[in-house]
């Protein structure tokens, strides 16, 4: 029987994830703003109208809006919160009045990483932390964790075993990429679930290619939460243990995992476009909310832990090349800077029109995704 926490926590999990996470994204625009001399006008947390607000002595409004989906900063010079230019107030390039518009490419390019780097700090330090006080989970023993120490069984069918890999085999690569730890096997399987595959096992010395097909596994979570997961029925045979980490050893192990994650979000974007997954995969503001809930349920560290994969996904989706987004400004500015001069206004409406409607229409199918996976729909 599936256990679903008390509606009031769905709510304040997403609020809790959420808030801050914006919060300090936009913070991150400001601060690295104001530090570089360009005039923040407006600061919200939320969007639509606003609840509260107070403007201080700098002339900016920090304000709660009625709608906690986002928030964002306002420069002075912008058109609007995505930071597009005024066509309507030009402004000579030579002279710098604190608006973002006039000031030198670096900086606004360095004003607008601020945000999805700031997210990213926040992924890497929650993943330090958990390194450095519960410590880093690695196989016992001496014995190459790679090493094939145990099969197991899905349906009756063991893929490994049954493609004719033995026990004391280690993987070394698959499909040719170098394989370091048991970890590493358990993370590309899981995210190519039903995929063929050639593993490169070592054997008395001598190394071996082995094909085969990934077993496809439906799990379901306790909240009945259901996602299709790669396996191979393949275990190190030996238990985990967690090793003890130092404070400074844990910043480039976390940043190691940030880049492990973000790996399996491209590969999943990749499985969506060719088809090999369901875009029904997409989730948007009301699963975030859902797990958010599930996930405070479960206790600090779970809930703690989602919000790193949330800031790590805020920091991956605003550094893509779609315009409006962090990562579309990014885009322009390095055309800017090979081009020594900004692209032109007609295509630079047209690219944010563009990317605006792109924006919106994820936003439809992802909300529609959502909507049809909650009963009595899903």
């Amino acid at each position: 029987m599936f256990e679903s926490p008390p509606f009031w926590m769905y709510f304040a999990g997403f609020l809790l994830v959420l808030g801050p996470l914006v919060t300090v994204h936009e913070l991150g625009h400001y601060l690295v703003g104001r530090w570089l001399g360009v005039k923040a006008e407006t600061f919200s947390v939320g969007f639509g109208n606003e609840l509260i607000g107070r403007t201080d002595k700098h002339g900016t409004r920090w304000k709660l809006s009625w709608l906690p989906l986002g928030g964002y900063v306002q420069f002075k010079g912008d058109m609007n919160p995505a930071s597009i230019p005024n066509a309507n107030a030009p402004i000579e390039p030579a002279r710098h009045d604190g608006s973002f518009q006039s000031a030198t490419l670096w900086r606004r390019a360095l004003i607008v990483a601020a945000g999805p780097v700031t997210n990213l700090i926040v992924a890497i330090g929650i993943f330090a932390a958990f390194y450095a006080i519960i410590g880093n989970p690695v196989v016992a023993g001496d014995e190459d964790s790679r090493m094939v120490g145990e099969f197991g069984e899905y349906d009756g069918v063991s893929p490994a075993r049954d493609a004719g890999m033995q026990l004391g085999d280690t993987i070394v690569a698959i499909d040719g990429d170098e394989i370091d730890v048991f970890d590493d096997v358990r993370n590309v399987v899981l995210i190519n679930p039903g995929t063929q595959m050639v593993f490169t096992v070592l054997r008395d010395g001598a190394e071996i290619d082995i094909p085969l097909t990934t077993a496809r596994v439906d799990e379901i979570d306790g909240f009945g939460n259901q996602s299709a997961v790669g396996k191979i029925g393949v275990g190190p045979g030996r238990a985990y243990v967690f090793e003890d980490v130092g404070v400074l050893e844990s910043i480039p192990l976390a940043t190691a995992k940030c880049w492990e994650i973000t790996g399996m979000m491209v590969t999943g974007i990749k499985q969506i476009l060719t088809g090999d997954r369901s875009i029904k995969e997409l989730g948007g503001p009301i699963k975030i909310a859902k797990y958010s809930g599930e996930q405070l349920s479960l206790g600090l560290v779970s809930f703690v832990s989602f919000a790193a994969l949330i800031s790590l996904n805020l920091a991956f989706i605003n550094f893509l090349p779609i315009p409006a987004l962090d990562g579309g400004h990014l885009a322009f500015y390095a055309a800017e800077a090979i081009r020594r001069k900004p692209v032109g206004p007609m295509a630079t409406e047209w690219a944010y029109r563009t990317g605006v409607a792109f924006v919106l229409i994820f936003m439809v199918v992802v909300t529609w995704n959502d909507v049809t996976s909650l009963l009595p729909f899903g």
